[in-house]
């Protein structure tokens, strides 16, 4: 204490360590902060004493904030240090912005006109103005397997030279005419999508009538041939993903047996997020299906969501409005009551309905919220898809039910993991082209690369 008398004035800013400011918060206030040596090595609080409050909560962002950093608090009188998290914000500081967004338009006219400030200013945050060229080379397909009622096939697309996307294309056995899509990004869970509940979602789609293309996310999944894991946690990713998005739909759209009016795009968590960005961008998306993912008050934990800077584009805006940008093509949100879209209801979901309005079709946006349901692609958040897709692409839905209406997806088989794999077991059969690590994508961004 001596020390800190010595030091305590303004010539030395009155400093103090931030793990002895935590300890006396602490101490003051009678409450718990929870943090690990690492999170306050070698930091500092200016003026420290001279940011206590009356108030503990009051206290801890005067004192945090300029570091940086912030509180969770977990119950009463117990709290958890964090890093600042950009892309998290209070609940009714998400409100608020969205309002404030809401505005800005009053009609279709002037939403429109919004709309079209955004639109192109997405591609230029994500350096796709103007694309890079397309790759001439042809799609990369496996052998097809045959199920019951399905098809399954992996495929690969070159999206930019050396650097592939990769696949499984789920197909209806027998259909007649021209077939919808329904691309199927994979979100941020464990085994990417090869997992259980992604294999049943995207089959079981095939089966009423529709194909549905199951793809990896940046460095994830068959992209880490490629790149390393810590690669996905780069802005770019958010670049790559969405021109990989791009790419899809230009194959799929080139398909004779395409029904180009039909084209659907559902994911989630992540890959939620990357639904409302690819259908606020692409108007050859005519449905979207963003599950467990949309909040005004959450713009996405990674790099792939939030990266680069969308959310700057005209002027400022969220993932709420981008969601807006799908009117008045049908869109079903899926939120539950563990994550962030536990409050969907209360404000984003009828934002949204008064934006349909505008076009006179406030019923084509729907919300399945499943309060005491967690964040993931359940099979309650299945059914809320397979209900949304019979209903707007004119599904089978008999086809996947039982003899009392009950959906069944028991008819499908789970494939091993190497079984979905396009360049083999090993990647023995990645082209000789394929650019190799992170620093060797960057060149192909020559002008625009951010360290």
């Amino acid at each position: 204490m001596n020390s800190y008398a010595q030091t305590q004035n303004t010539d030395n800013l009155y400093k103090k360590p931030l793990v002895d400011v935590l300890k006396e918060i602490q101490t003051r206030f009678k409450v718990q902060i929870k943090y690990s040596e690492p999170q306050v090595k070698d930091k500092w609080v200016n003026y420290a004493d001279w940011r206590f409050r009356a108030d503990v909560d009051e206290t801890l962002t005067n004192v945090l904030t300029p570091l940086d950093m912030k509180v969770n608090k977990e119950k009463l009188g117990v709290y958890k240090l964090k890093e600042y998290e950009y892309y998290r914000w209070e609940v009714q500081d998400g409100w608020a912005y969205l309002d404030n967004l809401a505005s800005k338009y009053n009609d279709k006219a002037s939403w429109e006109k919004r709309k079209a400030e955004i639109k192109p200013e997405l591609y230029q945050a994500l350096m796709l103005s103007p694309l890079p060229a397309k790759p001439s080379s042809k799609p990369i397909i496996t052998a097809k397997r045959i199920f019951d009622g399905y098809s399954v096939e992996n495929i690969a697309l070159e999206i930019l030279p050396g650097v592939w996307i990769n696949g499984s294309l789920y197909k209806p056995l027998k259909a007649k005419g021209k077939i919808p899509v329904v691309l199927s990004p994979d979100g941020h869970w464990e085994k990417q999508r090869y997992r259980a509940d992604c294999q049943i979602r995207c089959a079981t789609i095939a089966r009423m009538g529709a194909m549905a293309f199951s793809y990896d996310l940046f460095a994830w999944g068959e992209s880490m041939l490629q790149f390393k894991y810590e690669d996905h946690r780069r802005s770019l990713a958010q670049t790559i993903q969405t021109l990989g998005g791009i790419r899809i739909l230009d194959y799929f759209s080139s398909l004779k047996e395409t029904d180009t009016n039909r084209i659907g795009i559902s994911g989630g968590s992540g890959a939620g997020s990357h639904c409302i960005l690819m259908t606020a961008m692409d108007d050859r998306i005519k449905l979207s299906a963003p599950v467990v993912a949309m909040s005004s008050y959450f713009y996405g934990g990674c790099p792939c969501e939030s990266g680069m800077p969308i959310h700057q584009c005209g002027g400022g805006t969220d993932n709420v409005e981008l969601a807006a940008m799908a009117a008045p093509r049908p869109q079903l949100l899926v939120s539950d009551g563990s994550d962030w879209t536990a409050h969907t209801p209360e404000h984003d979901f009828p934002y949204l309905q008064k934006m349909y309005g505008y076009y006179g079709v406030k019923d084509r946006v729907e919300n399945v919220h499943l309060p005491d349901e967690k964040h993931d692609f359940g099979i309650n958040k299945r059914i809320a898809l397979y209900d949304f897709l019979i209903k707007n692409f004119k599904l089978n839905g008999n086809a996947i039910k039982d003899k009392s209406g009950k959906y069944d997806e028991s008819k499908v088989t789970i494939e091993k993991e190497n079984a979905m794999y396009v360049f083999g077991d090993k990647g023995e059969k990645l082209p000789k082209n394929a650019v190799m690590g992170f620093e060797n994508l960057e060149k192909l961004f020559p002008l625009n690369t951010i360290k």
